[in-house]
């Protein structure tokens, strides 16, 4: 496996005592797959993406990627948030170059490297425009264009397409897919929107809540990956079957507080 999540536990010490926010979290991805960690609220996605990101620590448990234990930030991890991220002040492509700055790149190659992805999500000529001048899914693909230029191991993203309305997020959908075929990128997404995992992902993590574990892993296997797929009854079945046992988990969470 490239990233593997071995026996993971978060707690965190509160007021009202130990809340255990992860628990014994198992997952592995190969090179090259697209994943996404689906739950409702209270199952520890983000804190499981931070994890990976190595922006916090596991209470117990390790993240590896590529056989190396994740023991901070790195530049094999790249990040995309759902909210833009953006300097504003910046151009798109400085806003590009921005990690690669931070890297210590020259100016000649975070330029040429920076460029290459603009080009990849098509926004070359934005080079020199603001990120006010541009619309949600533009923002976002400069966001991604700068996660690319390190070229890491594997893309994070935190519900990114969360804040764009219904016609946007079907675009940056499609554009998704083609990027992910496009360039080989092992990408693991949370989400709580079960219809965008089934339509983007290989496999399926479901998250339970409170705490945060793995109920099932589901393998989504359609036969095209178009907006048209959405009214395919493979499609509605992997839907429904997740949305059923998010659901049920959501209940039994609700008893157990």
């Amino acid at each position: 496996m490239f990233l593997t999540i071995n026996n993971l536990h978060k707690h965190f010490n509160t007021k009202s005592g130990n809340l255990v926010v992860l628990k014994d979290i198992n997952m592995g991805i190969q090179r090259g797959e697209f994943i996404c960690a689906v739950g409702a609220s209270g199952s520890g996605k983000s804190t499981l993406l931070r994890q990976i990101a190595g922006l916090d620590q596991p209470t117990s448990g390790e993240v590896k990627i590529d056989n190396q234990t994740v023991n901070g930030p790195g530049p094999d991890r790249g990040m995309v948030f759902q909210h833009y991220t953006l300097f504003p002040w910046m151009s798109v492509q400085e806003n590009a170059e921005f990690g690669l700055k931070l890297q210590g790149l020259s100016k000649k190659e975070r330029r040429e490297k920076a460029s290459t992805y603009l080009d990849v999500v098509g926004l070359s000529r934005f080079a020199k425009s603001l990120p006010n001048e541009l619309s949600g899914g533009m923002k976002q693909r400069v966001a991604i264009a700068r996660a690319l230029a390190s070229e890491p191991k594997v893309l994070l993203m935190d519900e990114p397409f969360g804040a764009l309305d219904v016609h946007t997020k079907e675009s940056m959908h499609q554009f998704m897919l083609e990027l992910w075929e496009r360039t080989g990128l092992t990408v693991f997404m949370i989400t709580h929107d079960v219809e965008e995992a089934v339509f983007l992902s290989n496999r399926i993590y479901a998250l339970g809540a409170r705490p945060g574990t793995v109920r099932r892993e589901m393998r989504i296997e359609l036969p095209e990956r178009s907006q048209q797929i959405k009214r395919n009854s493979t499609f509605h079945d992997y839907r429904d079957e997740l949305m059923e046992l998010m659901r049920g988990h959501g209940q039994e969470a609700m008893i157990a507080a």
